[in-house]
């Protein structure tokens, strides 16, 4: 019987059924491949074909995109340029999503509307 692992390795899934469990339009799915997100296998009428770690891949990727991450924090976060470094972008990143987020959780004071005057 193949390991668990193989089995989540082997691209059985059409983009049909990761549509279905990942919430993506296929146009989503193939823009992603297209940026190197995520590489489904071909089969021999040369459809595409995903594996449940694809179908993981996409989900993390939608998680992200949801959280507010860019498209390209999200291939740094994929694809770190040197491993000493992924680190460190990855804190980086973070930090910038955690700034952004804390931004705009702070409501400013409008002050007092403008044109309106105060009645005594």
């Amino acid at each position: 019987m193949a390991e668990i692992a193989d089995l989540r390795t082997r691209s059985v899934l059409p983009i049909g059924t990761v549509m279905l469990l990942t919430d993506l339009t296929a146009r989503q799915i193939r823009y992603y491949e297209a940026q190197g997100l995520v590489q489904p296998a071909r089969n021999a009428g040369n459809h595409r074909t995903y594996s449940l770690n694809n179908v993981n891949e996409l989900l993390e990727i939608r998680s992200q995109m949801a959280d507010g991450f860019t498209l390209a924090d999200v291939k740094r976060l994929k694809h770190p340029r040197h491993h000493e470094d992924s680190d460190a972008e990855v804190r980086q990143v973070l930090r910038d999503e955690l700034l952004n987020q804390s931004r705009l959780n702070q409501s400013p004071d409008p002050g007092p509307a403008i044109g309106f005057r105060q009645s005594h």
